[in-house]
């Protein structure tokens, strides 16, 4: 039987303005770790309510986390206007701040992060203690003018990294390069697009085996 997936609406202040953040909070049990999840490009439509951000959220959810999912500046009820990139890691390092406050200073952090959301996701892990990290997707090459590739961000050494085979937006070669030099691996799912269309099933399959 599933749990129950309680979400509570709220906003906090950020540095452009207010941030439109959802709370999943573990409601009979100590969450184990504060867990911030980032959305896809807002130019493109992209939103915390974009459902590779809920599977995230969920999944990360039913392994005991406190879930933290935001609208970056600009998007729903988030104030101020697109940053490319800059402040949206801003965005994500002040939903991370309000977070601890909420679930527990000191317990561990996840970051999760799709397409765009992914590379503020490894930028933001420059500024932040991170103990896990899920990629899905992500638009590193893409964003390049503000994420070094190369050498940006602290990514775990047990960082999930997923990628569709059949992505026809964020090439699966970029992932590859991202990660060669990094020694991680890349988990690839067979006939997936970018947005994981009838493959959702697999993707929370791969995030909850991840942490559980």
């Amino acid at each position: 039987m599933a749990l129950p997936f309680p979400a509570e609406r709220r906003l906090i202040l950020g540095g452009a303005g207010n941030i439109e953040v959802v709370a999943h909070l573990p409601a009979e049990i100590a969450a184990r770790a504060v867990a911030i999840v980032a959305h896809p490009h807002p130019l493109f439509g992209g939103t915390m309510d974009n459902k590779v951000v809920t599977t995230l959220a969920r999944a990360m959810f039913d392994a005991g986390a406190a879930v933290f999912r935001f609208n970056f500046r600009g998007v729903g009820k988030s104030e101020g206007t697109h940053d490319h990139g800059r402040g949206e890691t801003e965005d994500m390092l002040n939903v991370l701040t309000h977070a601890a406050s909420v679930a527990g200073e000191n317990l561990p952090v996840w970051f999760a992060g799709f397409s765009f959301g992914g590379a503020v996701a490894l930028a933001a892990s420059e500024q932040a203690a991170v103990d896990e990290m899920v990629l899905v997707a992500p638009a590193f090459e893409r964003m390049s003018h503000w994420v070094n590739v190369s050498k940006g961000g602290n990514p775990p050494a047990s960082t999930l990294l997923i990628h569709g085979e059949s992505d026809e937006t964020v090439p699966m070669a970029d992932s590859m390069a991202w990660a060669k030099p990094r020694d991680l691996c890349v988990t690839v799912v067979p006939a997936a697009d970018h947005f994981f269309h009838m493959r959702l099933h697999i993707l929370k399959r791969l995030v909850s085996q991840h942490f559980h």
